[in-house]
């Protein structure tokens, strides 16, 4: 059998390497934690409509000066509808007629479409909700691989998935970027997208483990990987290009959203090569595990 690449070759390096990125994730999110968004943290939305494009640099620098650090400008639709995100305010609703009344004085005179006001505790039942889906994914994700294939493919797998959320949320959470229910809807995609590599990869492995019987599991668990390979780079390839689209003109309303997926497809290619198989040769993956178990009464079919 031709194996081009060794993937199981630099498994230890690999390993090191999600070892690193894990524990420097769950340190940034244990010490500096996510930079929530208004979904999460609570807050005001301002809509205004203006006649011509305005200069939303200004519009920020105007704001921040003016004691409205945390807030977020963005072009909402077209780039005559602005959309203004101002953090917690203690409860205050009044924010949003402020926020406009100092851009009308500033000179940015334009239509008041919309003031919205989110209060923390609704962030907060938002934030327990969408955690708690995602643990129930996980969960769900791990009942079906081990019903589907075995324990050991349900552990690698649900590795892999903790593994890909864990990173992208450091991510989030070193660069100080935005987190709101855009980038969370963002991890639910990822976790099915990530899913479906690594069950591609599980089911090609589980039938060499059937019919290479001479094999050894690293030279197994290779093969399986090469076969599966140009199947998983176009998938990448293809996805990346949609989501570098939406990246760059989709707009700042999806950007924190495309910019997760980007990350998950990457680092889910990654663990569903690495992680997953990992994970295998470290439980010790054994063709037995695997073999088609006899039907009642096989023994008894066989006496003449």
């Amino acid at each position: 059998m031709d194996i081009r690449f060794q993937f199981m070759k630099y498994r230890k390096i690999a390993g090191l390497i999600s070892i690193f990125l894990f524990t420097i994730s769950v340190l940034s999110l244990s010490f500096r934690g996510l930079s929530l968004g208004l979904d999460f943290s609570g807050g005001t939305l301002v809509e205004v409509t203006y006649e011509t494009p305005v200069d939303l640099e200004i519009i920020r620098d105007t704001l921040k000066d003016n004691g409205f650090e945390d807030s977020q400008v963005i072009n909402f639709g077209t780039n005559l509808d602005v959309l203004i995100k101002v953090a917690d305010q203690n409860g205050n609703s009044s924010v949003g007629d402020s926020v406009y009344s100092l851009l009308t004085e500033k000179g940015f005179i334009g239509e008041l479409k919309r003031v919205e006001f989110v209060g923390p505790q609704v962030g907060a039942e938002l934030r327990d909700q969408g955690g708690l889906g995602m643990l129930v994914a996980l969960f769900m994700i791990l009942m079906y691989v081990a019903f589907r294939f075995q324990y050991k493919f349900a552990l690698g797998a649900v590795t892999a998935l903790g593994h890909d959320v864990v990173i992208i949320l450091g991510l989030f959470s070193i660069f100080a970027w935005d987190f709101d229910l855009t980038v969370l809807a963002a991890l639910l995609a990822v976790i099915g997208y990530s899913l479906n590599d690594t069950i591609v990869v599980s089911d090609r492995i589980r039938e060499n483990f059937r019919l290479q019987r001479e094999m050894e599991p690293q030279m197994m668990i290779d093969l399986s990987l090469n076969q599966t390979l140009g199947r998983t780079v176009v998938t990448s390839l293809t996805t990346l290009l949609v989501l570098f689209a939406l990246f760059i003109f989709g707009g700042e309303m999806i950007k924190g959203f495309s910019l997760a997926l980007i990350l998950g497809v990457l680092v889910g290619t990654y663990s569903s090569i690495y992680v997953v198989a990992n994970m295998l040769m470290s439980l010790i993956l054994t063709q037995e595990d695997l073999a088609i178990p006899e039907p009642e009464g096989a023994d008894f079919d066989e006496l003449p």
